[in-house]
């Protein structure tokens, strides 16, 4: 796996590690989730790995959306009027995080751009690539007001995998754009349904060849 953004590479990061994904899943089981409390929390500087994976997935639950790009807005109201704690389940999180800690050794994680990564396996067979990157490739630029790093080249992006010699699926957002994109190096697409801020949505998967979906 690999992630260039720095909030959401130290959450795998933290996970991923013994010490820091016990103590992860304790500060979020102790936090005292108030709007003053965790105003002044997202606004301090992190001082370690854990603490900035901590303070992403606070950013991740209290900010509208789950946005953690700078500028997002708080939840007011939330899901029948809970407000932040229609998003924020300690208990959950604490169980998700330690059960992919126990699978720690199944993973592997860096911080590192796609594009490394993908020419460092594009000569492997035996190797598939799963890539979710950014929505700004279509008119609509969705992603550009969700994530630090909202803009790879994705024209780019399609060649390369297509050149790969292992396997591709992408996801991207259903738009004419995406469509001639893919088309253009020969890549199939399927479009399926997906839930939204509990809104139904479609969008596309991307690959060499989804004769299985």
């Amino acid at each position: 796996m690999s992630e260039l953004d720095e909030g959401v590479a130290a959450v795998w990061q933290a996970v991923l590690n013994p010490q820091s994904a016990n103590w992860l899943a304790e500060r979020i089981m102790s936090y005292n989730l108030t709007r003053e409390g965790y105003e002044a929390d997202i606004a301090k500087p992190a001082r370690s790995i854990r603490e900035k994976a901590f303070l992403t997935i606070l950013r991740n639950r209290v900010c509208r959306g789950g946005i953690i790009a700078p500028g997002a807005g708080f939840i007011e109201y939330g899901e029948n009027g809970k407000g932040v704690h229609s998003r924020w389940y300690p208990q959950t999180l604490k169980r998700r995080i330690l059960a992919i800690n126990q699978m720690r050794h199944r993973i592997t994680f860096e911080r590192n751009d796609a594009f490394e990564v993908i020419a460092r396996y594009a000569e492997k067979d035996d190797v598939v690539f799963f890539v979710d990157p950014p929505y700004t490739a279509s008119k609509k630029k969705a992603g550009s007001r969700l994530y630090n790093y909202f803009s790879p080249d994705h024209r780019k992006l399609f060649n390369e995998l297509a050149n790969a010699r292992g396997d591709v699926l992408l996801s991207y957002d259903d738009a004419d754009e995406i469509l001639e994109l893919a088309q253009s190096v020969g890549f199939q697409t399927r479009m399926v349904a997906m839930k939204n801020n509990h809104a139904e949505m479609t969008e596309l998967l991307i690959g060499k060849d989804l004769s299985w979906v």
